[in-house]
């Protein structure tokens, strides 16, 4: 089962969704508050299982509507996803992928792992 694991930063607090292994599969931005934080996790929470995929590597891709994980390629060429909220807000994102099916399973494994994961809080 996953866990979110809230931890506090140099400019804040954020969190990570780590599977069952203990594998980080996606990470907040930095909050200001653990209150927000918080609300951020719920976010994920409500909008992961939900979401669709829009995978924007390919050309003509469909734009899908929010909430939705968005599959893309950074500067080094890996594939990465971020799962944006019904306000088209990014709520999560992921760590570079070499091989698109590794990004996929990672949006699989937020799915599956978000919904009842328990909530820790570093110290």
């Amino acid at each position: 089962m996953g866990k979110f694991v809230i931890r506090k930063t140099n400019t804040g607090i954020k969190f990570d969704l780590k599977a069952g292994n203990g594998e980080v599969i996606a990470t907040s931005e930095v909050y200001a508050s653990a209150e927000a934080c918080r609300k951020g996790i719920a976010s994920v929470q409500k909008n992961a299982p939900a979401a669709a995929v829009e995978n924007q590597t390919v050309e003509g891709y469909a734009v899908e509507k929010h909430p939705k994980f968005e599959v893309y390629t950074d500067k080094a060429g890996e594939f990465r996803f971020r799962l944006k909220a019904t306000n088209g807000q990014i709520i999560a994102v992921s760590e570079g992928y070499k091989a698109m099916a590794g990004c996929m399973n990672g949006i699989e494994s937020v799915k599956k792992n978000a919904v009842d994961a328990k909530i820790v809080e570093e110290e």
